[in-house]
């Protein structure tokens, strides 16, 4: 059976699947597209019942969806204070936002490169540790391990920014105040 006669003997049955499990006709169209997709790329000559491996690939395809759906919305309950927009908040708010962005920015700046990007990858984009493995052509363990070392040398970078901090006391104007000597 080649990709035409696929495509025109399990469309309805794909399309049909897709609706039922995630109940908006637009992102059924766009799923039923890419089991497809996935379908025609993938070696179908020892499949023995087309049907059923075709409808497995909509059913995956279409919780995946769902999946990736419901941590959006999380992720967009969980962080509504910044979807909500500079325009309420206060302008020190928004100058302390700022502040904070670029000292995590100079911490990520201090890492070896391949770890700042594992560490990037990780928490600034949210991928899976699979998906960073692939993206850096290493094995997961090498990835998990980059992970801990990023979040080892963070650690020691904020508690010696810590030190520093408590060590010498800056007033406002900047200049440093004596420790008190006893």
């Amino acid at each position: 059976m080649d990709d035409r006669e696929l495509f025109e003997t399990y469309n309805r049955d794909v399309y049909r699947t897709c609706y039922y499990m995630v109940h908006n006709a637009a992102d059924a169209e766009d799923l039923c597209q890419d089991v497809f997709i996935a379908a025609f790329r993938s070696r179908r000559e020892e499949i023995g019942n087309p049907k059923a491996w075709i409808l497995k690939i909509a059913v995956n395809h279409c919780l995946n969806h769902l999946s990736r759906g419901r941590k959006l919305k999380l992720k967009v309950e969980d962080n509504r204070h910044l979807l909500a927009g500079e325009a309420d908040k206060p302008v020190d708010r928004i100058v302390e936002d700022r502040e904070t962005a670029g000292e995590w920015a100079g911490y990520l700046e201090r890492l070896p490169g391949k770890i700042r990007a594992a560490v990037t990858l990780r928490y600034m984009h949210d991928f899976s540790l699979s998906d960073i493995s692939e993206m850096l052509s290493v094995p997961l363990g090498t990835t998990k391990s980059r992970l801990h070392k990023g979040l080892r040398l963070m650690r020691k970078l904020l508690e010696k920014e810590g030190q520093a901090d408590r060590e010498g006391n800056y007033e406002e104007t900047g200049r440093r105040t004596q420790a008190s000597v006893k």
